[in-house]
């Protein structure tokens, strides 16, 4: 079976489109100007009254906390987490702030509630960045691809609530940028995704339908050292909190929708926005899900450049969770620079920027407007690797590589 792999090649050299640099020049500026901006004008990490603006990056630094003072089971408490969160903040705010990531993140936290509040914010979203970009940038094979990185819409959301997009995002990208050459280093990224679970279905799937066993052993040992090293540091005890708080994490968040559904790009949310029953908004979702894990298989498969499989499983990863906040889709960020970088070497088709343009004015009209449209910039995402990607369900003979790849 031919690889086709083309991660390690450089585009050839074609200048950046003036709509595409301007629209990314001005989206990097914004970021760069508001956040220390909103610093020290009171309205990003602490308030003008001094105090502390309830935001997703409190649980992280109370899980952390409470992990330094020996109690890390205690992170997935939601009463004493919260409680930890109110003390630091010194203001009461509805609901929860809760803490549901596996042992192996208490790492992260634990690391940064070592520091004052408003450096781990700062410095998590600006160390958290700096992957993130270098990522990008490897893929597009250019500097442009640091602009890009700097101006993706979903940014200004990750920033704002200091979650872990870019880490997820640089995970997602670094393991497909290294699968076809550093297999190995490919598998330690996605040892590390599993953080992440909600990404844990498709990538095994392809791994095993494309007999990448180098990179899945990788995996599965940076996977499991991990969690030996979460046991051994936070207890085994941290491991039951977990299991023990997982079924109420997707009771709140989706059964009940306590994290309201409009906040949730996925079809599973967009089918409960709309006032549909779960069940129903579940069947949506599975359908989904095993339509895009047959294509994605098809597709990898086929002979198919490697660009557009990385791009078509970056998106395919948006597509199949129902758990996806917008923050989570910085992993489109991936897919955009597949796509950029096959536009960069070979001509952008005539409807391929107008539609990126598209995929980032939904993601700012919803958070101008609180519209759930993540799920139409994920399909607008996958149509345009589809159409790059032409008749990707005929394979072609294994003795006709060049051709495939050419």
């Amino acid at each position: 079976m031919a690889d086709n792999s083309d991660a390690a090649a450089i585009p050839p050299r074609r200048g950046v489109p003036l709509s595409l640099f301007a629209v990314c020049f001005a989206l990097a500026c914004i970021n760069a100007a508001f956040f220390p901006a909103g610093l020290f004008s009171g309205i990003w990490i602490w308030g003008a009254d001094g105090l502390g603006i309830p935001t997703d990056f409190v649980n992280v630094w109370a899980a952390g906390k409470l992990a330094l003072q020996g109690h890390p089971a205690l992170a997935w408490d939601w009463d004493v987490q919260r409680q930890v969160e109110l003390d630091l903040l010194g203001q009461d705010f509805p609901g929860y702030f809760a803490w549901h990531y596996p042992p192996p993140f208490l790492f992260v936290a634990a690391f940064l509630a070592q520091f004052p509040y408003t450096i781990a914010f700062a410095g998590w979203a600006a160390t958290s960045f700096i992957p993130y970009a270098l990522v990008i940038r490897a893929i597009v094979g250019r500097g442009f691809g640091l602009l890009l990185a700097a101006g993706f819409p979903a940014l200004f959301s990750n920033t704002l609530v200091g979650q872990n997009g870019c880490l997820t995002a640089a995970l997602v990208g670094g393991t497909l940028y290294w699968l076809p050459v550093r297999p190995v280093l490919a598998g330690v990224c996605l040892g590390l995704l599993t953080y992440k679970p909600q990404y844990g279905l498709l990538f095994p799937i392809l791994l095993i339908a494309t007999q990448r066993w180098t990179a899945f052993v990788s995996a599965s040992v940076t996977a499991v050292v991990l969690a030996l090293a979460s046991w051994m540091a936070f207890g085994l005890e941290s491991w039951q909190a977990f299991l023990h708080w997982l079924p109420m994490f997707s009771q709140a968040f989706l059964t009940e929708g306590k994290a309201t559904w409009w906040k949730l790009q996925s079809l599973f949310s967009l089918v409960r926005y709309f006032g549909g029953s779960e069940a129903l908004g579940w069947t949506f979702q599975w359908v989904l899900t095993a339509a895009v894990a047959v294509v994605l298989v098809t597709l990898w498969r086929s002979p198919v450049r490697y660009a557009l499989k990385a791009a078509a499983l970056a998106v395919g990863l948006l597509l199949t969770t129902p758990y996806l906040f917008m923050y989570d889709m910085m992993v489109q960020a991936i897919a955009v620079a597949w796509l950029v970088r096959i536009g960069l070497g070979e001509g952008f088709r005539r409807y391929e920027l107008p539609a990126l343009g598209t995929v980032a004015a939904l993601q700012i009209t919803f958070m101008m407007t609180g519209i759930p449209l993540g799920l139409a910039a994920n399909l607008i995402m996958g149509g345009l690797v589809l159409a790059r990607a032409g008749s990707w369900w005929r394979r072609q003979p294994a003795s006709q590589p060049t051709l495939a790849a050419a």
